[in-house]
């Protein structure tokens, strides 16, 4: 049992995105974690902007969550990320915003 943080979302919500997140992975060997525990993990990296490895160590490890992190926030093509839609669909109000959108900020000032 992992303590609970602000950027988490309930169960509930979770239920609803969980099979959207799980088509994205690849058939593989068996998941070790719990993939709400990743997710929220995401979340509170978003919500707080803290380093990889400076994850509370009651997620799972960083390497884990930065790996499917990668996997859901690719982008193709002028089509939203998976974790984008993931995170319109429950309605999450963090400060999550693309690299390649900051940039183009910087870039207008």
């Amino acid at each position: 049992m992992r303590k609970r943080y602000p950027s988490d979302v309930t169960r509930e919500q979770f239920k609803k995105i969980e099979p959207m997140l799980l088509s994205a992975r690849k058939k593989t060997r068996p998941r070790e974690q719990d993939l709400y525990d990743i997710f929220c993990a995401v979340l509170y990296l978003l919500k707080s902007g803290c380093q990889w490895r400076m994850i509370p160590s009651d997620f799972p490890d960083w390497r884990n969550v930065y790996a499917y992190f990668r996997i859901w926030s690719h982008k193709e093509k002028d089509k939203q990320s998976l974790l984008e839609q993931v995170l319109k669909k429950i309605s999450w109000r963090g400060s999550y915003q693309q690299w390649s959108e900051y940039e183009d900020k910087l870039r207008d000032r």
